[in-house]
């Protein structure tokens, strides 16, 4: 966890106290930049602090969220096992809205990406994360 936490290029928990009852708190912070092209890498930089390692949703800043990241394993099963892979294109890229991310918590990685160079690299990072995303589908 320490070391999810000293990665978190977006988002960093801040915990408001360690006795029980006191808020969390989200600090954002800008993102570092990456010259990976691989998509476990990727995720596990950019999408565990909230997704969690395996995706489920229980990272390390999940419970300061006002809605709880959703499990990305389970896309293909609540899509008629299909992996809707345009759509979670368009979510990384920020052209389709999440529902449940209400205000954009969730950081549109397509435009971070961009800012750290080439579209053609942001291009080639988001591809990744889709792969890597389908690729933790349950079966």
């Amino acid at each position: 966890m320490k070391r999810i936490l000293s990665s978190v290029s977006f988002l960093c928990l801040v915990l408001a106290g360690v006795a029980g009852g006191q808020d969390k708190t989200i600090q954002r912070v800008p993102p570092k930049s990456t010259v990976s092209i691989d998509g476990k890498s990727l995720f596990h930089e950019y999408c565990a602090v909230c997704h969690g390692v395996d995706g489920k949703g229980g990272g390390p800043a999940a419970k300061a969220l006002q809605v709880p990241p959703g499990d990305l394993t389970q896309i293909s099963r609540k899509n008629e096992g299909k992996f809707p892979e345009e759509r979670i294109m368009r979510v990384l890229k920020g052209e389709a809205p999440v529902t449940a991310h209400g205000t954009h918590d969730m950081p549109v990685w397509g435009r971070v990406f961009s800012n750290m160079g080439s579209v053609t690299m942001a291009q080639t990072r988001v591809h990744a994360l889709l792969q890597y995303v389908e690729g933790i589908q349950v079966k």
